[in-house]
Parts: structure tokens; sequence; C-alpha cells
């Protein structure tokens, strides 16, 4: 017997927003020049008839998601192939329930069966990686989370708890065997806190930026936005330094982040953190890195508030021994951070921390929230240079979450005109000042889009399954 406030998806519409970045986007192996952003609509029925739309919307960030040797055109196709498919399987997923529990129900039901047969569809290809499957199903999930909020006008964070949910945490979590930790009688709500109307800022630096005026060409793209590293400091009122590196280069990482804590030692930003997006093979290069600035620049080495996904994100087939990094700095999880299990495997590899990304769904970073937030484990939200819509819901995760320290947000970096209709009614969000996000604005049911004072012409549906 379900309650009354359950609600079912009756309907959805897919809409594609292209965007281009005004500089490139080097992380790991891979530039990033432009992305598919995917907006989700999904019709909701509640009892007694009652109907409320709601949007979820994720960058479908091919490089991201899937390094590859295959051409970028071929990636974006499979990902807007597998998003399609997705939008007519909500709406034709019949089940009743809380969005936790659709969103869970989707995923062992439907998506990764989707996923296997899609994959097999294309056997004589590279496949999908089961991390863009997810990402193609986020949008829909954020929406159906949202669409809750506004069928009970109410919002959507202050829905988690036993008087919505027909399941407690223990049918969708199970402890570690070294622990103590019990998830019956438990809901998200016990593991969220108070939000916060203001977050500290993470700015990224790219492989690619610019750092010093020596590094200018004078074919630099001017545009009105700063290019220096410096400048976003100054403008910004940065203190937080997320540094993207290579992994498989020790010299060239080393002088890359000495270089930045120079910068950063002068204008007084407070935190940097590492980046190796996946490309390092083993333990030692990340301990001799951090082990000789530690002798050679502790001033910087004393700024790394943690470290971010150095290994391979498989940990299943890469199951690889961690102790010895986060003994020297707290190690994040990202890419390998797929769900609440592989955050348990992460755990017993010596992993200490995870980046949460509201691209692997809502239902999805909220259950390994709460699994992390058991165990002990610290909390990121880590940005996916989220523009428009998806910078709202990723960034209300952070505010509930209770991160180590606010959140990452670079899409004003790299396509901040991208945003330009959502900042005229949420100015704080899509412009840093002085080092910190602001979300007052954020407010209503659902996620607090306030979408019809947010003038933006979508272009028409590529799907349309609507009662």
């Amino acid at each position: 017997m379900g309650k009354a406030t359950d609600i079912q998806v009756i309907g959805t519409a897919l809409h594609l927003l292209e965007v281009r970045t005004r500089v490139p986007l080097k992380f790991g192996p891979e530039t990033l020049t432009c992305v598919t952003c995917a907006r989700a609509r999904v019709r909701v029925a509640g009892a007694g008839g009652r109907t409320a739309l709601g949007w979820g919307e994720t960058p479908l960030s091919v490089q991201w998601v899937w390094p590859s040797q295959l051409s970028h055109q071929e990636r974006r196709a499979a990902l807007v192939d597998f998003t399609t498919a997705l939008a007519r399987a909500w709406a034709a997923f019949g089940a009743t329930g809380h969005p936790m529990e659709l969103g869970h129900d989707f995923q062992q039901q439907c998506l990764e069966g989707m996923w296997r047969r899609f994959n097999a569809a294309r056997a004589d290809r590279e496949p999908l990686p089961w991390l863009a499957a997810l990402v193609c199903c986020s949008a829909f999930d954020l929406a159906v989370h949202d669409a809750f909020g506004v069928l009970h006008q109410r919002p959507t964070y202050q829905l988690y708890g036993p008087a919505y949910l027909n399941r407690d945490l223990a049918a969708f979590l199970t402890p570690a065997a070294d622990s103590a930790v019990s998830f019956s009688g438990r809901y998200p709500a016990d593991f969220l806190q108070p939000p916060a109307v203001e977050l500290p800022v993470w700015h990224l630096v790219g492989g690619k930026d610019l750092l010093e005026p020596a590094d200018l060409t004078g074919a630099d793209t001017a545009d009105g936005y700063p290019i220096l590293l410096r400048d976003w400091i100054l403008r910004d009122g940065l203190k937080c330094l997320k540094i993207k590196l290579r992994g498989d280069d020790c010299q060239w990482d080393y002088e890359r982040i000495a270089q930045i804590g120079k910068i950063a030692a002068a204008e007084k930003v407070d935190w940097l953190s590492a980046d190796f997006n996946c490309t390092v093979r083993a333990p030692a290069y990340v301990t001799e890195w951090l082990d000789r600035l530690l002798r050679e620049d502790p001033r910087t080495y004393g700024r790394i508030l943690y470290v971010e996904q150095p290994f391979p994100y498989d940990l299943e087939n890469n199951p690889i021994d961690v102790h010895a990094v986060a003994a020297r700095k707290p190690l994040f999880m990202d890419e390998s951070a797929h769900n609440w299990r592989l955050v348990a495997l992460g755990r017993r590899l010596g992993w200490t921390g995870v980046a949460l990304k509201t691209c692997k769904t809502q239902t999805g970073a909220l259950l390994s929230l709460c699994w992390a937030k058991a165990h002990g484990m610290t909390l990121m939200v880590q940005d996916l240079t989220n523009p428009m819509l998806a910078q709202i819901s990723h960034c209300l995760l952070a505010a509930h979450a209770g991160t180590i320290m606010g959140v990452e947000s670079n899409a004003m970096q790299f396509y901040p005109d991208a945003s330009q209709p959502e900042a005229r009614v949420h100015p704080g969000l899509y412009v840093r000042r002085h080092g910190r996000l602001d979300l007052r604005t954020v407010q209503g049911p659902g996620f607090g889009y306030r979408l019809a004072e947010i003038k933006r012409e979508l272009p028409e549906p590529v799907v349309l399954c609507d009662s």
C-alpha cells in the first residue's frame, strides 16, 4: 500500500541545447569545446488526478563520460540515441511511488537492461560506458524529483523523510560489514543539513588555462571575460582553486601546481585541490608528487585540501589499494562513485571521500551521500561545467549535503553566455562574488527554478511522449 503522496510518470519530453565553450577545457587526455545539454520534462500524476510538470537538465559531456579514441561525433550520437530511448522508457515505466523509489527502481528494472541491449546492438563498436548511461538518465531522474515538489507545492528537499517515502534506507543500502551502521528507520532527510544560502565556490584551472602574462599569444580570446588566472581570482574574489593535472608526466604536474601555488599565495587563495581524472596508474606517482611538494614547496602542499580521482574509475577491474595516498591527503572518488556499492568498495581500498554529482542521477547522489556520511566519509559536490538549469540542482545538492568546502562551479568560465536567461533571475548562481555563490533567489516548489520568469526559448523536443 503506497502513500497518498505517491506519483507516476505519465509523459516525457526531451530538448537538446547546444553550447560552445569560449575557451577550451582540457582535462585528462581530452579537451572540451562544445557540449549538448539534455533538458528533460516529465509529467507526473498524483492522487485525485492532479498532475505537475518537472524539469531536469544535464550536459552530455562526451569527453568526461566516455574518454576514447572514437570521434567526438560518434560518441555524441550514441549518447543522444540512448537519451532519446530513455525518454520513451520513462514515459512507459508505469510504477508509482516517491521519486527516490522511482529513480532506484528504474535503474534496477530498466536502465541496466536498456544499456546492455544498446551495447549488444552495436557489438562491432566500442560499448557505451555505464557512467554515460547514468548521465543520460539523470536529466529525467532530476525532473521526477522536481515534479514531486511541484505537485505537492513544497521544495523537493523538504520531501525526503518518512512522511513521503514508502521505504526506509535499509531497502536501498547495506552497511559495511566492519561497521555498526544501521539504515533501518532512517531516511535521506536524516543525512541532509539545513540549506546553506551561500557556498564557497571552486574555480577550475584547466590544463590549457593561461596563468601568467607570458602565456599570452596575442591570439587569445578577447570577449570581456578574464583570461589569466590572477584576473579571475581578483574579479571573483576566489579562495578555492581546483587544478586539472595530467597524471602521466610527474614533472609537468609538479611544475603546474607549484606555479599555481605561487599565484595562490600572492593572491591569498586559501585552498587548492588536484584532479587527475583517472589518468594515474599507480599510487607511487601521487605519493612521490605529494612528497616532493611537501619537501620543496610546503606552503603549496598545505593549501591542498584534497586529491581527486587519480586512478582508473573502474574500481572492480582496478582494485588499487590507495591507503598510502589517503595517508597524505584526503582522497576523493569522482568518476568511480557511480553508486553507493562502489563507494563501499572505495572505502575498503582506502578512499576517504566522495565527490557527488547530480549528473549520476539525483537518486544515486542522495544514496551515495547517505552511505558515505553514515560511514564517516567526507563529501564534495563537483561540477560537470553545469550551465542553465543544471546549475541550480547542482548547487542545491551542495547546499544540503554538508561538503568539505562549498561547491565547484565553472560554467561561468567556459560558457558564461549560455546561462544569460537564467542569470537574470538567479544572478548569484551564475556570477561568483567574493568567492561565493548565492542561492537566495532559488525559491518555490520543486527545485525552485522559477521557470515562468526565465525567458528562454527552447528548441522543439526531439522526443515527446505525453498523454
